[in-house]
């Protein structure tokens, strides 16, 4: 997470948000596991006028190739911004815009300490069909391409990628399906 020299006043407006902001209402079901979730429309309308109400303002942006940017931003010039990637597992329009949807309403919701789950319409962004109940394999999170990837970046004598490859490293490894048993033991050893 990045953030401004100063959070007082953004954490105050973060505080009465939180105190106003309304239940967010699950009106879609899963296709895959019949769960209800809140849809990213939802969200936003819920979170708008609270939002403003305080101050608030949310800005997010698809940045290189798979990652979201979430900033938050209070008007008296406080910030809080934090990024991270998700790799669609089916990389074609549908799949990549599916994606976003997901990682900007769980962005939302983790940034703005909101109730939106018990969610696993992911399975949209992960290639699944409506009534294939796909089980998620290992493959689905770390490819070997990925695997690769992360290891040249812990192997890196420049601080930034070795940073990048350890953020990676973590959140593969905190996945229920992360990645295979010999990708987490190689790596590991690598992780300073």
């Amino acid at each position: 997470m990045e953030k401004s020299l100063s959070i007082i006043k953004i954490a105050e407006a973060l505080c009465k948000f939180q105190g106003e902001v309304q239940k967010i209402p699950k009106t879609e079901t899963n296709p895959f596991f019949k769960n209800k979730y809140a849809d990213l429309s939802s969200i936003l309308d819920v979170i708008r006028e609270p939002l403003f109400n305080n101050g608030l303002s949310i800005v997010q942006f698809p940045k290189g190739k798979n990652e979201l940017e979430t900033m938050l931003m209070h008007t008296s010039g406080e910030w809080m911004s934090c990024s991270y990637e998700m790799t669609p597992t089916k990389n074609d329009p549908q799949g990549l815009g599916s994606t976003i949807t997901y990682q900007r309403r769980y962005a939302l919701g983790s940034v703005l300490s909101l109730n939106i789950d018990i969610d696993d319409d992911g399975n949209k962004g992960s290639g699944n069909k409506p009534g294939e109940k796909k089980e998620p394999t290992i493959e689905t999170w770390m490819t070997e391409k990925q695997f690769k990837e992360v290891k040249t970046l812990l192997n890196s004598d420049i601080a930034e990628e070795y940073e990048k490859g350890k953020k990676n490293f973590i959140a593969f490894s905190t996945l229920p399906f992360g990645m295979k048993k010999e990708y987490k033991t190689e790596l590991e050893s690598l992780v300073k």
